[in-house]
């Protein structure tokens, strides 16, 4: 059995997307350190759901589902003290197809409209309804999933570096907008981990065509792309976060924190 390295004494943590990848690690790592989890997700609460965890179906794009849900979570869980923003979406995509072989991977306005809506209208709509509880607790902490991709750029993932870029923005600006009233607002940026890539064949297939490379390629050689030599685990990941909700980290906002295992451009 896992040592409990922090207690969050029963905080009610609100996870977007906490039903798989990233955001199932996190809601498991904060239910184990005695948050109360609640989950937002599309899916409905997965066949192995942890006891005590809540689950809330809903769209984050969609303002009055938002809405109505951050209603429903205060109602029944009296407050509302950390929001995790994981939830995200993915479509590699070059700007111009300059391969001439699937203009399927070429950005489309649909693809356009996807990936903001998700990444970036979702955020948004999420970040203010939790705020507006959060100003009148005069307390409370939001963090923002945000990317490697979005503060380096990423060849072939444009739209979405550019969707995490704005989440990065947020972070930014909401920092100095809410400390006032308590509220810290704080960035992960997760580079290479062990479900990059994320998403399936298809997903993998158009990463793989805008980098001109064989899908089986995609991985690469780890030791020589990064200096720990492995991508990052997604339990150091949700441990950031619990850290991140935590008093531990009462003095960390207005900034994006990099988990990338020193990757960059340098």
């Amino acid at each position: 059995m896992k040592t409990s390295w922090l207690d969050l004494n029963g905080s009610v943590i609100v996870v977007t997307g906490g039903c798989s990848g990233i955001g199932e690690k996190i809601v498991e790592t904060l239910h184990h350190n005695n948050a109360q989890v609640v989950v937002i997700d599309q899916s409905p609460a997965p066949a192995n759901a942890l006891p005590g965890v809540s689950y809330y179906r809903a769209n984050i794009t969609d303002a009055k589902s938002v809405q109505s849900t951050v209603d429903a979570i205060r109602q029944d869980c009296g407050r509302i003290d950390g929001w995790i923003n994981n939830a995200g979406v993915n479509r590699p995509r070059l700007l111009v197809d300059y391969y001439r072989k699937a203009p399927g991977f070429e950005l489309s306005e649909e693809d356009y409209d996807f990936m903001v809506n998700v990444n970036q209208k979702g955020v948004y709509l999420c970040s203010q309804s939790a705020a507006r509880v959060m100003v009148e607790q005069a307390s409370g902490v939001i963090v923002n999933i945000a990317s490697e991709a979005g503060i380096e750029g990423s060849r072939g993932q444009s739209c979405y570096a550019a969707t995490k870029a704005a989440v990065h923005a947020f972070t930014l600006s909401w920092a100095k907008e809410l400390g006032k009233y308590n509220i810290r607002v704080v960035g992960v940026a997760p580079g290479i981990n062990e479900q990059t890539p994320m998403g399936g064949i298809e997903y993998q297939t158009a990463l793989a065509y805008t980098r001109g490379m064989e899908v089986g390629d995609i991985k690469g050689n780890y030791s020589e792309k990064l200096p720990l030599g492995r991508p990052g685990k997604l339990s150091e990941i949700a441990d950031l976060c619990s850290f991140l909700v935590s008093n531990h980290a009462s003095y960390i906002t207005g900034t994006t924190i990099n988990i990338t295992g020193g990757k960059s451009k340098g």
